[in-house]
């Protein structure tokens, strides 16, 4: 996280604000700063995403390989994560400034994906035992705004609903190795499906409240945040990974209080995120389709 010089009178006017339902920017505890959300922005890769809440820019990107299913979960794909903090985001993330903070992003996304409730891994299988789709999720941090992990969550599912993956047409087996045939038509494609894919929120205490998409000042006044995933999967929504973020510890009651406000909180951004990618889909759809040069 950025780190941000204030004094002490600057860390009490947000405390008291935040006593008084009323943050520095007007937002209430429960509200989220404006969004801007765009997917298909990187040519060369099978899907990606470029999302800003308020300061925060993250860009995420989506490739896919062929390799072979791990013998431990043989009817399993893979999915990989990688983040980068870039250096123009924050001074602190210069040389190897932010390897420890792009690694915890990293983890607790694979963690929040583990389970098969979240992300079926199964639909990535192509032939059981023997090959499979492995999907690299890249995550540069443009800028550092605040509020790191719900960014992330959000660009990294909406580059996976963007994600084409070619289309295996047959398979043909040699001495014991598949042979697979993928369509060249880059139209003839299926996709990722995410309905299932888990949003995190983060849950920052300052003082005695809790409030969600804390700003880089208000995490500056705190001493310990809550990273809920929030997936949902036949009308019912669950908690599939917590991560607790800061030096500070948490009552239980603390705690119980920052799961009640983190839940409906994805809901409703997990509802929005899907509205925005729907209506982008439908908009433009006709014109990604449409056949372009004297090949046509």
């Amino acid at each position: 996280m950025a780190n941000i010089a204030l004094s002490e009178a600057e860390k009490t006017f947000i405390l008291h604000g935040v006593e008084e339902d009323l943050r520095v920017d007007g937002r209430s505890c429960r509200d989220y700063r404006p969004m801007e959300l765009e997917t298909e922005v990187v040519n060369n890769a099978s899907g990606s995403a470029r999302l800003r809440l308020a300061n925060t820019d993250i860009l995420v990107g989506v490739k896919t390989e062929i390799d072979k299913t791990s013998s431990q979960f043989p009817e399993r794909g893979k999915i990989d994560f990688f983040v980068d903090c870039s250096a123009n985001a924050a001074p602190e993330f210069e040389g190897r400034g932010g390897e420890e903070l792009a690694l915890e992003l990293a983890d607790t996304l694979a963690n929040a994906y583990e389970s098969s409730l979240a992300f079926d891994l199964r639909d990535l299988c192509i032939l059981p035992a023997q090959q499979c789709w492995k999907l690299y999720v890249d995550i540069l941090i443009l800028e550092c705004g605040g509020n790191l992990f719900d960014a992330v969550s959000l660009a990294a599912k909406a580059a996976l609903y963007n994600t084409k993956i070619p289309r295996v047409t047959s398979a043909l087996m040699d001495a014991g190795e598949a042979d697979l045939i993928i369509s060249d038509d880059p139209h003839d494609c299926t996709r990722i499906k995410i309905d299932h894919i888990p949003i995190l929120v983060t849950v920052c205490k300052i003082g005695d409240c809790c409030v969600v998409d804390p700003s880089a000042e208000e995490e500056e006044c705190s001493a310990t945040s809550v990273v809920v995933a929030v997936s949902r999967r036949d009308n019912s929504t669950f908690i599939s990974h917590t991560h607790t973020v800061g030096r500070g510890s948490l009552h239980k009651d603390t705690l119980f209080n920052c799961l009640k406000l983190g839940v409906p909180a994805a809901e409703q951004l997990n509802e929005a995120l899907m509205k925005a990618l729907t209506l982008e889909e439908n908009m433009l759809g006709s014109q990604k389709n449409r056949a372009v040069g004297f090949l046509k």
